[in-house]
């Protein structure tokens, strides 16, 4: 596949949550930043290539196939953010768009021996989990920070937004991955809430702030 259709593949698969609905033609176009006349032609050629079925109307469902080729560039991305970070002292809001170049390089022996010199990691800097070389994920349950109730507690696994402006904001508060956090109070005027980091540092975050940081339950 070319880099192209790897990348809409993998946005379809992103959008379809991993398959269980089916996708529209203006999702696709949205996700991708273009115009929904132009996904057309790209639906047409990954029918062709029977990672996906399009029908006009109808929208996109992935295929198993699909699914399994999606994952794969996935856990390429994904373990490519890993090693950009751990081995190359990458921050955490630098890596996206390199391993968006990484993510297509094709040697499966690569990928193999990429993974074992990073010991087998289960998941990317962001929290996300790493599918293995079979396609398989395993995630926890995870709560986003916002549906907590005051006094529950719990550990920062992951987030939404990856955006290098999240992940910066995120940096300069103190809120980071694994950082342990317990729910003080909360806002119904404007849902914001105030939470506790590590036992020693008070934070208040927005809704929006709140509704992209997925939560470990404890």
């Amino acid at each position: 596949m070319t880099t192209a259709e790897e990348n809409y593949l993998k946005a379809i698969y992103h959008l379809s949550e991993g398959g269980k609905k089916s996708v529209s033609t203006n999702d696709v176009a949205g996700a991708m930043k273009t115009k929904p006349a132009s996904v057309s032609d790209m639906l047409r050629k990954l029918g062709e290539k029977e990672v996906i079925e399009y029908r006009k109307y109808y929208g996109v469902h992935i295929t198993d196939e699909g699914k399994k080729q999606a994952l794969q560039t996935i856990r390429k991305h994904r373990l490519w953010e890993v090693f950009l970070v751990d081995k190359l002292n990458f921050a955490w809001d630098e890596v996206h768009e390199v391993a968006e170049e990484l993510e297509h390089i094709q040697s499966p022996l690569l990928i193999q021996r990429l993974d074992a010199f990073l010991n087998y990691p289960k998941f990317d800097p962001h929290g996300d989990p790493i599918p293995d070389e079979f396609g398989d994920v395993k995630a926890k349950p995870r709560l986003v920070l916002n549906e907590m109730e005051i006094d529950q507690m719990g550990q920062i696994v992951a987030v939404k937004d990856s955006s290098a402006a999240f992940l910066k904001y995120l940096d300069k508060v103190g809120a980071y991955i694994g950082a342990r956090i317990k729910i003080l109070d909360k806002t119904d005027f404007d849902g914001s809430i105030e939470i506790l980091v590590d036992q020693k540092k008070n934070l208040f975050m927005s809704k929006e702030v709140a509704a992209n940081i997925l939560i470990q339950q404890s």
